[in-house]
Parts: C-alpha cells; structure tokens; sequence
C-alpha cells in the first residue's frame, strides 16, 4: 500500500489537510496511519524535544539534520515498514523536508543529506507527495505566535527552504498545491489527485 507524504514551510496547512485525510479514508473503510516528523516513536518525540526547544540555539546544522535522521530511522523501521504492506501511510514531512531545510536552508548540500537519508530509510521513498505552496509572507502572517527553534531561524531561511523545495519539488511524485486556498478547495485537489493516482 502507499506513503503519502506532505510537504512544505511551516503554517502551509499540512496538519489540517492531514486531518481531513485521515477522516476521509476511516469513512471510506480505508486503513491507514499517520505520523509526524520528526517524532511517531517515543525514541523519535524525544528527539523533536531536543530538536525544536528554542533553548538551545546553538545546534551544529549538521547535528540537527543527524537527529533528524535518527529520528526517521526509528520512525521508518517501527512503524512504516510494518505498515506500508497493507495500509497507507501517511506522514507530516519525511525525506524532503531535510533536503529543503538542511540541504538547502542550512548549507549541508543535496547530496550528502540524500545519501544519509536513503541510508536512514532504506531507500522507502513516497509514492506521492503533496507540497503545499505559501510565501514567507503567508508564512509570517499564519505563525504570529510561539515559534520553535527552527521556525525562529527569520525569514532569510524561510526564503532558502522555500527554494530548496522549489527545486526539488519537479520530480513525477510531486504535486504542487497553491496554499493560499480555502482549506476545502485545497483537500478537493488532495482527493482527486489521490484517486487518481492510487484509484481508491
């Protein structure tokens, strides 16, 4: 069965579409599961602790995207594996988001972050990705309160993550969401993009 995954800066509205996912495929009679990155273990909530705590600013980009990582590798061989046998799964962010944010945003660079994901996740890739569209305006307006340490990083790094997704975003898996619409229209696409593609 499928991994869909959906992608994009933070006040996009994933989450809510997520939502509106999953309680269409329970009407549906369609099995499914959901998980957030990073996070979806206990080893991997542990892990978003350390990694969005504004407390500590200082972290090494490098060992931000290991613990990324890690937390995948545990998300991907407790949950997904046994999972994508017989059931779609659905995840708030995946592989993607670390190309964007630290292979792009942060400098690492698009190959070394590739590779240690394809290592992290043995090389389970998305059958379909949906990249919810907003400009760092949007962004701004929609996350007015609490940020986390990543989301406080200023809009300069919001620029560099919304390229690096604009640059990765044109493979066959992609599909391209103009965030700015009304939470309805937005699942409308969601929907028949999914029918078409997995014919559910």
């Amino acid at each position: 069965m499928p991994l869909i995954t959906f992608e994009g800066i933070d006040g996009c509205g994933k989450s809510t579409q997520i939502l509106m996912l999953k309680e269409y495929f329970e009407k549906k009679g369609i099995k499914c599961s959901v998980f957030r990155e990073p996070g979806g273990t206990k080893i991997g909530e542990e892990i978003r602790k350390i990694l969005l705590d504004n407390a500590d600013s200082e972290m090494d980009p490098k060992t931000e995207f290991l613990l990324f990582a890690a937390s995948r590798a545990q998300l991907v061989s407790q949950e997904i594996k046994p999972r994508i046998r017989d059931e779609f799964v659905i995840l708030d962010r995946y592989v993607d988001s670390s190309v964007a944010y630290q292979g792009f945003a942060r400098g690492l660079g698009k190959k070394i972050v590739t590779f240690i994901n394809e290592f992290a996740t043995d090389l389970i890739y998305p059958d379909l990705t949906f990249y919810i569209e907003i400009d760092e305006k949007i962004f701004e307006e929609r996350k007015k309160e609490k940020k986390d340490r990543i989301e406080s990083e200023g809009i300069e790094f919001i620029k560099k993550v919304i390229e690096g997704y604009n640059q990765i975003s044109n493979s066959s898996r992609f599909v391209k969401i103009d965030g700015r619409m009304e939470q309805d229209q937005l699942f409308r696409v969601i929907i028949e993009k999914i029918k078409d593609h997995f014919k559910v």
